[in-house]
């Protein structure tokens, strides 16, 4: 058994933004799931502290609410969701210009009770997510996302150590910071527990009350088992029920998936439709992936052993390759996340109506001009797995800032074609 203490805070890429947000605006709200560190993100910055996920604490701002507002700035008001009238007491304190306004809000689901103003212009939500490859320390990054978006196309170079054995063990790891540090039994059991909240607790903070624990379980396997696929909500819930047991309805699935959204859990990479250019014939449907791929792995009841040894699973699910590959994809995504939203860009995906072309991830600047990246999980790169990023680059042109292929390899290079080849691992923002 491990024995972990109280470990150092992990500097984050989104530590940057948020302190130039804080800078400049009155108010930030601070939102992703639960364990995600929003908190001790915000307690870093914080001088006045109210944590209404003390049941004492909120009783006394149900009496009295105006305290929120009240305390040397900035004023943190974490888990807001569960006194949502905090929401728009922030928002009529900002709006009174006579007054100094800093104020930090986290929350680890959308409030089932919705604030009476959305606080646009007022309050600006920062997205937080679990930590990146890069966040995770494994090797030093010598690739910046930021530098693939100014369309200069300079020579790469770096080296990992990072293997396929390791990267396996990160997506079964977690990015969550006070779950990583464990041994692989107690991280386990964590993450079970993590998922048990989530079905006996936080779903009724929400508003959802779970009839059948035993249904949601299901759906939520069966979602986990399409990571990383554009499989029909539809297919979800057949694939749901193996054999003979019994399908949630359609309401009840689409209910279950808007439950866990509010609780920041799912995250679909949308399709990517561009406004610039004449790319026609574009697959609408997104890509599905949870916040965290070691809490899909964990609704599979699979770990890193299970990943490498190529085991499957009941749920009939098509996908295009290996679950390991699927839960890889869904590791880079959610990094490239991370790394996008540092450089103000969105991330999306791409595929053709027929299949005939795909691409993993398109980072989208404001300007429309993108960078193009395909996932692989292996370590070499040949012809064919660059022929729908040449595709893409004959369609954009200049709009096509960059490509390249995110491995599971060594060396970060540019091919004789001038696309990419990036180790995972030596990717950062």
């Amino acid at each position: 058994m491990n024995d972990v203490g109280e470990q150092p805070y992990i500097p984050r890429i989104v530590d940057l933004e948020l302190d130039e947000l804080l800078s400049g605006l009155p108010a930030i709200s601070l939102e992703g799931p639960r364990a995600v560190g929003k908190t001790e993100t915000a307690l870093r910055r914080a001088r006045t502290v109210h944590r209404l996920d003390d049941e004492q604490q909120l009783e006394i701002t149900f009496g009295n609410p105006s305290r929120l507002v009240e305390g040397e700035p900035p004023v943190l008001i974490d888990e807001w969701q569960r006194y949502p009238a905090s929401w728009d007491l922030v928002r009529r304190h900002v709006d009174d210009r006579t007054r100094r306004s800093s104020f930090l809000l986290t929350g680890s689901a959308a409030p089932s009770e919705r604030p009476t103003h959305s606080g646009a212009g007022r309050i600006v939500t920062l997205r937080m997510h679990p930590l990146s490859l890069a966040e995770r320390a494994l090797t030093a990054p010598t690739v910046n996302l930021a530098e693939l978006l100014s369309g200069k196309r300079r020579p790469l170079a770096g080296a990992s150590g990072v293997t396929l054995t390791d990267y396996a063990a990160e997506i079964a790891r977690s990015g969550f910071p006070a779950i990583r540090p464990f041994g692989r039994t107690l991280r386990t059991d964590l993450l079970d527990g993590y998922l048990d909240r989530v079905v006996d607790y936080d779903l009724g903070e929400t508003g959802f009350g779970i009839r059948d624990r035993a249904t949601l379980r299901r759906w939520l396997a069966a979602y986990a088992a399409a990571t990383a696929t554009s499989t029909s909500f539809a297919a979800v819930r057949r694939a749901a029920a193996p054999g003979s047991g019994e399908l949630p309805s359609p309401p009840t699935a689409t209910a279950y998936q808007r439950a866990i959204e509010q609780l920041w859990l799912i995250e679909e990479l949308p399709a990517w439709l561009p406004t610039r250019n004449r790319l026609r014939r574009l697959a609408s449907a997104p890509k599905h992936h949870l916040a965290d791929p070691a809490l899909a792995l964990r609704c599979l009841g699979l770990d890193e052993t299970g990943l490498l040894e190529g085991r499957t699973t009941d749920h009939a699910i098509p996908r295009d390759g290996t679950l390991l590959g699927a839960m890889f994809e869904s590791l880079v995504a959610l990094s490239v996340r991370v790394y996008a939203q540092a450089n103000r860009a969105r991330v999306a995906h791409l595929r053709t109506h027929s299949g005939e072309h795909e691409v993993d991830l398109i980072v989208e600047r404001r300007d429309g001009r993108v960078v193009a990246l395909e996932v692989k999980l292996s370590a070499t790169v040949r012809d064919r797995d660059v022929q729908h990023l040449r595709w893409l680059g004959d369609r954009l042109g200049s709009d096509l800032l960059d490509a390249a292929v995110i491995t599971t390899g060594r060396e970060a290079y540019r091919r004789r074609d001038g696309i990419g080849v990036i180790p995972a691992a030596l990717l950062t923002a």
